[in-house]
């Protein structure tokens, strides 16, 4: 009997302060017409907590809606390219918040591609029979890691987490086909450059953060465009089996491009990108969460999904969702509230930048 691999539990986790375009206007040269016109970005969420902070609200939530106790869990799969510490990592925390005392916990790098590259691996493992119960979860607090004095890249991300619980069944449901790759020859086009190779005693403070923008869409939409390809003809499906599309809130002519791509109407199509920026990680399980409460997602539906990111990775998925679109238990936990606005968060962090900038142009 084959086994499969069904979503039984989703749940978010965004935080209270919200940064908008106007907000980033007073100490960027930008405009909100500039930023929307572009990316169709608002706002983003700005984060007062590490990443397992995000990441355990978002399982708890997941958790909640699928109505599993935390000790029924064997692994725990925490996709982020924003971890509290290098060791140890996000998933272990989360671990020990939930008390999941039976779990294997670790974390997955694909940049942004990491939540659909944890959805691809959950998934073989339970359908090869390693595990049963599986939470998968993107988290990001990509806010901490930007370099606030440069528009380009500063304006389009935000924090935010996002969770599944995946467990075994005989029904044909959860992910049907998933394709996920690198095209490495363009790594740097994406890239932070702090890490092991920095000598942390010459760190002055700045984290360079190379984007590339056109190159970045052109390989996008190529990597992208094959490994839909791949899930459609692995399934035998076509764009007119397709019930909705949610794909990876990168930009909003990315998301329009797919759209047609993948012959969906844009009232079929999850865009949740104007509310909280790039998510990275995290984008694809809040959206999921997103359409569910929205009533977007029916039983049965199916759904396609494509992303990219630092690497560059990509990767593409079908699901077949089951029956079940509402949480058995109320999934709508939130972060503790802070009295810190976005700007008190982010502002520091600007002017820090900008004087690291200064002195070392004066070097």
């Amino acid at each position: 009997m084959k086994i499969h691999a069904e979503i039984t539990g989703w749940g978010k986790c965004l935080p209270p302060a919200v940064m908008t375009n106007e907000d980033l206007a007073t100490f960027l040269d930008t405009s909100d017409e500039w930023i929307r016109t572009r990316t169709g970005i608002e706002e983003r969420r700005v984060s007062h907590l590490g990443t397992s902070h995000l990441a355990t609200v978002a399982a708890r939530n997941a958790l909640a809606a699928a109505d599993l106790d935390p000790n029924d869990l064997d692994l725990i799969l925490v996709g982020t390219c924003t971890a509290d510490e290098i060791i140890p990592n996000v998933a272990s925390a989360v671990q020990r918040d939930l008390g999941a005392k039976y779990a294997a916990a670790f974390d997955l790098n694909a940049a942004c591609s990491s939540f659909l590259y944890g959805l691809h691996y959950a998934t073989q493992s339970i359908r090869t029979g390693a595990h049963k119960k599986v939470l998968v979860i993107g988290a990001e607090r990509l806010t901490r890691i930007l370099d606030w004095t440069r528009r380009e890249s500063a304006v389009l991300f935000g924090d935010g987490a996002g969770a599944m619980v995946l467990e075994a069944s005989t029904e044909e449901t959860g992910l049907l086909a998933s394709h996920v790759t690198c095209d490495a020859d363009a790594r740097d086009v994406l890239a932070l450059e702090f890490g092991m190779s920095f000598d942390r005693f010459d760190f002055d403070g700045i984290m360079p953060f190379n984007f590339v923008g056109q190159e970045i869409f052109k390989r996008a939409v190529k990597g992208m465009n094959i490994a839909i390809d791949k899930v459609f003809a692995e399934t035998g499906l076509t764009t007119d089996d397709i019930d909705s599309l949610i794909p990876h809130q990168a930009n909003k002519r990315l998301i329009d491009y797919l759209a047609k791509r993948c012959n969906v109407p844009e009232s079929k199509t999850v865009i949740n990108i104007q509310k909280y920026g790039n998510t990275s990680s995290a984008t694809l399980p809040i959206a999921y969460t997103e359409a569910l409460e929205q009533g977007i997602i029916k039983p049965g539906d199916t759904i396609v999904s494509a992303v990219f990111g630092g690497g560059l990775t990509c990767g593409a998925g079908i699901i077949k969702w089951g029956q079940r679109v509402r949480p058995k238990q109320n999934n709508q936990m939130q972060l503790p509230g802070t009295d810190k606005s976005a700007l008190d968060l982010i502002l520091p962090m600007h002017l820090a930048t900008k004087k690291a900038w200064e002195a070392r142009g004066n070097e």
